[in-house]
């Protein structure tokens, strides 16, 4: 495990034991907790973009403003659901959020996840062509996105302000940003697809198919069919390839509040979603060696570079700076991960490199 990173849904509300009970205090608290994962010398801050919901919506702004707040760790999305996206605004988003980190831009973007809004991304203007599914539109929209991002051309040039004729791209352009796009799989299928496409793969905690393997080996075989389809398609760069888990050491009373009621408890889950059956990936939940030894013996774990670590965002930036400091400590290790951060004469941390 090469890198771990969390994964934020960006939840608030006013809600029992909530510690986001505003949009404002939702983004906020996402910056300082990427902050705080920087000194402890966690890899990457994600965040989760879902509409018409409590959550976070509009990902490059904050994303941006955690890149201006910190200088080493990646920042990046899981992921943004394409059927809504206007492709040439947000390649220049993309392109400026990419510039002002210096780089550390880690892009995922699919078709997206059930919604609560009927047809939300026609409300944005979006409606599928004829004979296209919004699964079709989503790829349409990231072909232009793709090509906007590599500076490939897209509005013809007005000689009367340029002196020539020709295409013009988006500006500004970030020319590395387009080997930092991940496609969110949610089957084989689609892991196949992306490799043929050269993006990184992106999986998560779910997979809208099941062939009734355990769900780390479904998901195990997703990535390396995605690894055999990226080598026969002969990209010229190394793909990275990331899974999500949920996982909740039970350290301190606190830990055990929250969470000690489901410690132990384990399994795939499988059921229905926007009519597809699908299986869920379980909740790690105990003591840090008990979960250290089962996350090693994860198939999907052992395959991926990068592990993402869903929080409970409404638990607080101190809670989830503990959570991460706990599985960074007793837990990653065991995994193959080396910190970017040495403990200072006083206890803190010092980012390496």
């Amino acid at each position: 495990m090469e890198r771990i990173g969390f994964l934020s849904f960006g939840h608030w509300g006013p809600g029992r034991g909530s510690r986001t009970r505003s949009a404002r205090e939702a983004l906020l608290q996402g910056i300082e907790l990427a902050v705080a994962a920087e000194e402890l010398g966690i890899d990457g801050a994600f965040f989760r973009v879902h509409h018409f919901a409590r959550q976070q919506a509009a990902p490059f702004p904050l994303l941006a403003a955690i890149a201006a707040r910190t200088s080493r760790i990646e920042i990046g999305t899981g992921v943004i659901d394409m059927r809504y996206e206007n492709p040439l605004y947000m390649a220049e988003e993309a392109a400026a959020t990419d510039l002002i980190s210096g780089g550390r831009l880690q892009l995922g973007i699919s078709r997206g996840s059930p919604e609560p809004a009927r047809d939300g991304a026609a409300a944005f203007g979006y409606v599928p062509a004829e004979g296209e599914t919004p699964a079709d539109m989503a790829r349409r929209h990231t072909e232009v996105f793709r090509h906007a991002i590599a500076g490939g051309g897209v509005a013809e040039a007005d000689p009367q302000y340029t002196g020539g004729a020709g295409l013009l791209p988006i500006q500004p352009t970030s020319y590395d940003l387009p080997q930092r796009i991940w496609w969110g799989a949610g089957t084989r299928k689609t892991a196949v697809w992306a490799a043929e496409q050269g993006m990184n793969l992106m999986s998560s905690t779910l997979l809208t198919e099941d062939t009734g393997l355990p769900f780390d080996e479904l998901q195990a075989e997703q990535i390396r069919m995605f690894r055999e389809a990226w080598k026969a398609a002969g990209h010229k760069f190394q793909p990275r390839v990331s899974v999500s888990r949920s996982v909740m050491p039970i350290v301190d009373d606190e830990d055990r509040m929250y969470f000690g009621g489901r410690a132990g408890e384990g399994g795939d889950q499988v059921g229905m979603i926007d009519g597809l059956l699908s299986r869920f990936g379980r909740t790690y939940t105990g003591e840090p060696d008990v979960l250290a030894r089962e996350l090693a013996a994860d198939a999907a774990v052992r395959e991926a570079d990068t592990l993402m670590l869903t929080v409970p965002n409404q638990l607080g930036v101190a809670y989830n700076a503990k959570l991460l400091e706990n599985i960074a400590r007793y837990i990653a290790p065991d995994l193959g991960w080396r910190s970017k951060a040495t403990t200072t004469a006083d206890g803190g941390a010092r980012v390496r490199g």
